[in-house]
């Protein structure tokens, strides 16, 4: 595709920004929008200390719990279309991953309150793992886009998705309660979600927990088309407890459950691009769930060590049981796949000395350091049953049983301030030690990389509001359990073989950006270039299996690079009248010893958001939008085969989607969800099925 059209798209939404920008300084007083930017929101993952947004130098993309209400995700990743610098793939109804600048699954590091979301079986490619958080659960979610090295190490290669969840806070010495019933439905899969939560608490102690249940049907897309089997269910809980237990310590403990019971892979269940038959007969996660543990004790201190001190300890079961049958075959799998991770982490934030008098310190220096362990355990089997006699047999699972994959990282921050100019350095050293049993043919694998990481980060203060940042950082990313002893069938038509020889992965992350906070505007765009060295990839070896699938390897290729633009942009233009756009645009190429300079892989379209909220009075509010995606025909060798992927590449679209809300009471909202009024059928790029089609949904949130 030409830049040509890019390059117009990119001046036309940044005309706005650059003539507000280098207008006459204002002082901020931006408007409390969430539905694209929160420059003047506060945020903890980018510094690891608790930052407005404007002043973190890091690109950085907050989303509120109230787009969760309005937009009623399917899956969390689902909150992430349309916002600066991230795209959407969904594999299934029930699964769905963010890509950050071109990067997706284990090339991300996600987070759960702080602790690895991210586990030994994290595949490098679409997955299913972030959908097993509770999206009705959330308070906000934190994005880092660009590497993060040291403070998050090990996968922060593209960035770092922050998952908060709720934790009410009660002042006033007298017992206090609350609580929240939501409900919605939606047309396009006749689905009911409904959540309730409640929480008792006063000033240093609070008790709280919420239920979700979810019901979808089968997917209608773009036309009427009915996709079946896509209907699954959603079954979430979880509970917090916090309490002061000193004038200066806390202590949390919280424990979360959400389960999938049954979840059918439609990609492999019908007909791809250029097949007469599917992949599979029988294809279901049953189940798929996540348990998790959680202890954090907090401490503040008038110590010469540390002014904050931050400790947890957590534990996450993770269940991957899938049942399948190859399309032809007699022989059905029963599969179990269980990773326990164990997490302890330590963190201290010591603020050491200021230079300069007066009332504004000419320096103001602050480091953040810990160390960090975890370790994981996977357990994994196949009962293979012959359909015609119902003779069984066990097997070698998915991954190598009992494999391990442990990790220890020491790291320190450092942040300096002189004037208009903010300064940050980090570094971080990791040692991970990865063990496989030997099983059957599969050999006994011990690797024990390690490697020191780190990044650096500037941000100069222009003028009030107006930040000019720089970041640069080497990430480095171990090959984990997947990577090494992935044994069995891949979506796409693929069948993966293990590669115990893979070596780290390891990148060099540059970005320059400007954000802009006025009293009517807030704004950003940012340049990246990403340079990645024996990046780990899925690569076809030319032999296929007896069921005719095209038999892969990870391997390390030689080299690839990502590079492009975000952007986005926030007007309050008249009283009760906001506009909002997005645009980010990716281009990336990979290059090995046997293909040459290709495309790389799953890369997304030129892509973005344009919209509108208006709110006349009464308690009324309207919000039109507009999400849209260029073409990709830019497609890699792998792309280029899979059969989820239109033959020539993914064609452009666009959809026109409506929200209205009304505020009947102070504590009840009504809310109508138009979403794809033209009925466009439409796939977004890298995904295995169509995308709904023209859906009427209605909600009701009450608090009390």
């Amino acid at each position: 595709m030409s830049l040509k059209p890019v390059l117009l798209l990119a001046v036309f939404l940044l005309t706005p920004m650059l003539f507000s920008t280098f207008a006459a300084a204002q002082q901020s007083a931006a408007t409390e929008q969430d539905e694209v930017l929160e420059l003047e929101s506060f945020v903890v993952t980018a510094t690891r200390r608790k930052v407005q947004a404007l002043d973190v130098a890091e690109a950085v993309t907050v989303v509120q719990a109230t787009r969760i209400t309005r937009e009623a995700p399917r899956v969390l990743a689902e909150l992430l279309r349309g916002q600066p610098g991230t795209f959407f793939q969904e594999t299934t109804p029930g699964q769905g991953i963010p890509i950050i600048r071109g990067l997706k699954g284990s090339e991300i590091l996600h987070l759960v309150d702080g602790m690895r979301l991210n586990n030994a079986f994290f595949r490098n490619a679409p997955n299913q793992y972030v959908a097993l958080v509770d999206s009705y659960a959330v308070d906000h979610i934190e994005v880092i886009r660009g590497a993060a090295p040291s403070l998050h190490g090990a996968d922060a290669m593209g960035g770092v998705v922050q998952i908060l969840t709720r934790e009410p806070e009660f002042s006033g010495p007298a017992w206090q309660g609350e609580g929240r019933f939501y409900a919605t439905w939606d047309s396009v899969d006749s689905s009911l979600i409904g959540h309730a939560n409640g929480a008792v608490g006063k000033a240093g102690s609070a008790l709280s927990g919420g239920v979700t249940w979810e019901d979808y049907g089968d997917r209608t897309t773009g036309g009427g088309t009915v996709v079946a089997p896509t209907a699954f269910k959603v079954r979430a809980g979880d509970v917090k407890w916090s309490q002061e237990v000193s004038d200066s310590a806390e202590l949390m403990l919280s424990a979360q459950i959400l389960e999938q019971p049954s979840t059918p892979r439609i990609d492999e269940l019908v007909p791809g691009y250029g097949e007469e038959d599917p992949s599979s007969l029988i294809y279901e996660f049953k189940p798929n769930r996540r348990s998790f543990l959680h202890a954090r004790y907090r401490q503040h201190s008038t110590s010469p060590w540390f002014e904050r001190m931050e400790i947890h300890v957590a534990r996450q079961v993770m269940v991957d049981d899938r049942l399948s049958q190859e399309f032809g075959s007699t022989e059905q799998v029963d599969e179990s796949n269980q990773s326990t991770l164990d997490g302890v982490t330590a963190q201290f934030n010591t603020p050491w000395g200021s230079v300069g008098g007066g009332a504004k310190p000419v320096s103001e220096n602050e480091l953040v350091w810990g160390i960090e362990y975890y370790t994981d355990t996977i357990d994994s089997s196949r009962l293979r049953t012959n359909t015609d006699t119902g003779e069984s047999a066990q097997s070698r699972g998915r991954y190598p049983d009992d494999s391990s994959m442990d990790s220890l990282a020491l790291y320190a921050a450092n942040r300096w301030q002189w004037g208009q100019l903010a300064f940050e350095a980090g570094l971080r050293y990791s040692m991970f030690d990865i063990s496989m049993p030997a099983q059957g043919a599969s050999p006994a694998v011990r690797l024990e990389p390690n490697d020191l990481t780190g990044d650096v980060h500037a941000a100069w203060e222009l003028q009030p509001g107006l930040r000019l940042v720089s970041n640069i950082g080497r990430g480095f990313r171990p090959p984990n359990i997947f990577d090494l002893g992935s044994l069995g069938p891949r979506p796409g038509n693929r069948y993966n073989q293990p590669n115990p020889d893979l070596q780290p992965e390891s990148v060099l992350s540059y970005d320059l950006g400007l954000k802009s906070v006025g009293s009517s505007w807030e704004a950003e765009f940012f340049l990246f270039y990403s340079d990645y060295r024996d990046k780990i990839t899925s690569v076809f070896t030319g032999e296929t299996t007896p069921e005719g699938r095209l038999i892969v390897q990870s391997q390390n290729l030689n080299k690839a690079t990502l590079y492009g633009f975000e952007s986005g942009l926030n007007w309050h233009f008249a009283n009760g009248v906001d506009a909002y756009a997005v645009l980010n645009y990716t281009h990336g190429e990979e290059k090995d010893v046997v293909a040459g300079t290709v495309p790389a892989d799953r890369v997304p379209p030129l892509n973005g958001r344009l919209g509108f909220i208006y709110e006349p009075g009464l308690n009324l509010r309207l919000q039109p939008w507009i999400d849209f995606a260029a073409a990709q025909d830019r497609l890699s060798p792998r792309d280029a085969a899979d059969p989820r992927i239109a033959p020539g590449g993914t064609p452009a679209y666009a959809t026109f989607n409506f929200l209205f809300s009304w505020q009947a009471t102070p504590g009840v909202e009504l809310g109508l969800r138009l979403e794809n009024l033209g009925d466009t059928n439409y796939r977004e790029h890298g995904s295995g099925i169509d995308a709904p089609g023209r859906n009427f949904g209605v909600w009701l949130n009450a608090l009390f």
